[in-house]
């Protein structure tokens, strides 16, 4: 399945643990924005990895959309190249 996963994360140790974890499973795609493809049980240990990497009570969130093959279809980018993969790492 493909999915985007967004995150707003306060801490830098913690922002920075939530970015490698992504960054094993998919690709970077712009700041806090990552597209995986994975299967249903590298998604249940995807989310229970991200949930240790995060302080909800902080306001930490991790979202994950599932983009179903039309929505794949119709996905446009407009404007530049993403940034450069280290300008996001903390």
């Amino acid at each position: 399945m493909r999915l985007a996963v967004t995150y707003d994360v306060s801490d830098d140790t913690n922002r920075r643990r939530v970015y490698r974890t992504l960054e094993r499973y998919g690709a970077w795609r712009q700041y806090s924005v990552f597209e995986l493809d994975v299967s249903k049980s590298e998604r249940v240990e995807l989310e229970d990895e991200l949930e240790s990497h995060i302080e909800p009570a902080d306001g930490d969130r991790v979202r994950l959309y599932r983009l179903c093959e039309a929505c794949q279809e119709a996905t446009t980018d407009l404007g530049n190249e993403p940034p450069d993969e280290q300008s996001n790492v903390i």
